[in-house]
């Protein structure tokens, strides 16, 4: 599975303004939306935050993989955005997240959801693809930087 069968290129948002982690999961449904035209921008931050209060779904070394199931929802869709400032979002190792990769699956899809959040997990455990990340200079180039990675791996 690659990153790039289920990341459009214009679901990469290169600058978030939200400060806080409610505002992050909002912003990131709004892109969402575009691309699972099932889904409601209302409801979805709620189906994110309430997956939020089990664990916090920040890993560590600055990223979040918040991700839910919807309902309707024909295939994985994603969005991905870059917070320059970094936000709270009572990540693992305590420490700001700069980078959030939002993840919608269907109700009934536990293998593939699993192996989507592996795989994007997998990609951003090396810190100098999150450093070339955090240096792009926009959506286009950190949606390339992401397919390259996603083609080596």
């Amino acid at each position: 599975m690659k990153i790039t069968e289920f990341l459009a290129p214009d679901a990469v948002v290169s600058s978030l303004t939200a400060t806080d982690k409610p505002a992050v999961v909002a912003e990131l449904c709004e892109v969402l939306c575009r691309h699972a035209p099932a889904a409601s921008a209302q409801n979805l931050p709620a189906i994110l935050l309430e997956r939020e209060l089990l664990s916090s779904t920040g890993i560590g070394e600055g990223v979040a993989i918040p991700h839910g199931k919807v309902t309707g929802l024909p295939g994985l869709v994603a969005a991905f955005g870059v917070s320059r400032r970094g936000i709270d979002f009572n990540s693992i190792d305590g420490k700001p997240t700069q980078l959030f990769f939002a993840l919608l699956a269907p109700e009934n899809s536990a293998g593939i959801h699993l192996k989507a959040l592996a795989r994007i997990s997998r990609i951003f455990k090396n810190p100098a693809f999150r450093r070339s990340i955090l240096d792009a200079s926009d959506a286009h180039a950190i949606y390339d930087i992401i397919s390259a990675e996603d083609s080596r791996t």
